[in-house]
């Protein structure tokens, strides 16, 4: 026990620390930031940023998840809402922006509860009361369809808004025939794998110049001159061995010292080379893709037997081949035989840009496709290739779960209503937590008509009249920039987007609230610290027993 009024020194001195208001309030004020950020790219009208690093290299987006990951964040709140963007791009593909605004509105209407002198658990359990109703109702509002014409419609909506906007009716139809080629049926369930669908860029030529490729393109060249520059219906073999003669395990020096033996020492190894180059003819095969290294006299023997050979392929690109074609990949070339070869059309080396790149087409019933995109600008390609993932990703979710919503706002007004309706029948002081939920989830529809150029206030109200008359599809339509019905204008969202942009940004702002003391903690050696305590607060520094 400690004597008298001598002090207790819980943190060392000079320990940086907020508590209390000040801690909610810095912490709200951050997540704002970051929410304020990024709100002006929502939407079809929405702006693009530029991030430029230390060294000049530049970044134009308007991609939610790509802004977020490249902003050099130093505040750990706003890098919790980073993390929202992260975990919304990772499961669905899109809806980053929207998770990340919904996030920052909900704790700025929190703040005013806060200011009212409710407390932040009344808050978080009315945030979680609503958004369980949320996705009730949006259970409830969802239609299921899986068609092409309506997969497109999703495709369309997720590219409106990026560069690719313009050539969006051309891109949704290659994301939509990618995603139908690599669709599986596994116990009665769809189950598209999207780590099948290979995207490649090139710069040079324009965005109608990308291609769907009922096969693979492999960014590698043909590896000798004289081998043949197309070859119709390949037998293609996959083999991950090099075509080389292995170095020995331990430091090895072989010393001739009778001039009449180096011929022979050479003849040697010519004719191991040889050996392997006929096993591989011998099983039929005259495409050889190598996932290692092909010796220069190996090289010789298979240009010399008109057999197309590239060597170096990456692991990832080996698996999709294996799936696109039908081989198997084999280790040893006493495996190869004619049934472990794959089919194709045809195989060519094609000149793309200042590039060879080997193209693989015509596959009979592909599992693994490849869509090569082309642009003006590096820039140019590499915002589309996000672009298209994206699509990709929703596409892929809508194809597996076929539960569709009207976008544009229109489910974010019609969620509104249902909410406020709802926190009349609970009554407390949660009602009124479940009334800022509600207001909350109207900056959706007014960012995307700020964004537009429309008047914001005026828009939400005709939104609000035609909810309450029961058109609950009606949203935002960009091209009239008037309030429409998404269902005749085709602007669809997947349920799954808009379930997990709620979950996530209710998950963050509620762990936020109920922060209310931030200090700064010892650095982490991984070990124990000398404080006693794993990790990062040493013991608390100095606390007695």
């Amino acid at each position: 026990m400690l004597s008298g009024n001598m002090p207790i020194f819980v943190l060392k001195e000079g320990t940086q620390r907020e508590q209390g208001k000040n801690a909610q309030k810095n912490n709200i004020e951050a997540a704002k930031a970051i929410a304020d950020a990024i709100r002006t790219t929502l939407g079809p009208k929405g702006m693009d940023k530029m991030l430029v690093d230390s060294i000049g290299d530049i970044i134009i987006s308007n991609d939610g998840a790509t802004i977020l990951k490249e902003m050099d964040v130093d505040h750990p709140t706003a890098k919790m809402i980073v993390e929202v963007a992260k975990s919304q791009d990772t499961a669905v593909g899109d809806g980053t922006t929207s998770a990340v605004i919904l996030a920052g509105e909900l704790l700025k209407q929190a703040e005013a509860l806060l200011e009212q002198g409710v407390h932040s658990t009344v808050i978080t359990n009315g945030y979680r009361l609503a958004v369980n109703e949320a996705k009730k109702q949006l259970e409830n509002s969802s239609v299921k369809a899986t068609d092409d014409a309506t997969l497109r419609k999703i495709s369309m909506t997720a590219l409106s808004g990026k560069n690719s906007s313009l050539s969006s009716d051309f891109l949704s139809s290659l994301v939509v025939k990618a995603v139908n080629a690599v669709a599986e049926e596994r116990n009665g369930k769809t189950i598209v794998d999207t780590a099948n669908i290979k995207v490649d860029k090139k710069n040079g030529g324009g965005v109608s110049d990308t291609q769907f490729i009922n096969g693979l393109v492999i960014d590698k060249e043909k590896v000798h001159a004289k081998m043949p520059s197309t070859v119709k219906d390949p037998k293609i073999a996959l083999i991950d061995s090099a075509l080389e003669i292995k170095k020995t395990e331990i430091e090895a020096k072989v010393q001739i010292t009778d001039p009449s033996k180096i011929q022979g020492f050479l003849t040697q190894e010519s004719d191991t080379f040889k050996t392997m180059v006929e096993k591989i003819k011998k099983s039929g095969a005259n495409v050889v893709l190598c996932q290692k290294g092909i010796d220069d006299i190996a090289q010789h023997y298979l240009a010399k037997e008109g057999i197309y050979a590239v060597r170096r392929v990456k692991k990832s690109d080996m698996e999709k081949l294996a799936k696109a074609t039908g081989a198997k990949i084999v280790t040893n070339l006493d495996d190869l035989t004619a049934d472990s070869l794959g089919k194709a059309e045809k195989v060519e080396e094609k000149k793309i840009s200042d590039d060879r790149m080997t193209f693989i087409t015509g596959c009979a019933n592909p599992k693994a496709v490849s869509i090569l995109i082309r642009g003006g600008t590096e820039h140019v390609v590499s915002e589309i290739e996000r672009s298209l993932n994206d699509a990709i990703r929703v596409v892929a979710i809508t194809k597996e779960d076929g539960r569709l919503l009207p976008g544009g706002g229109a489910i974010e007004a019609e969620l509104a209503m249902k909410i406020r309706a709802f926190a009349n029948t609970v009554g407390g002081r949660e009602q009124l937590a479940i009334e800022a939920f509600a207001r909350a989830l109207e900056i959706i529809p007014r960012t995307l008509a700020e964004n537009a150029g429309m008047d914001p206030i005026n828009t939400l109200i005709q939104l609000k009249a035609e909810h309450e008359k029961g058109h609950s599809s009606y949203g935002i339509d960009f091209e009239q920039n008037k309030v429409g019905d998404m269902n005749k204008v085709g602007v669809v969202d997947p349920l799954q987007v808009k379930k997990h942009a709620l979950e996530s940004a209710v998950e963050v702002s509620t762990m936020i609230l109920r922060i209310d003391d931030v200090i700064a903690s010892r650095k982490s050696s991984g070990g124990e610290s000398p404080g006693g305590m794993p990790g990062g607060m040493g013991g608390m520094g100095g606390m007695p027993y």
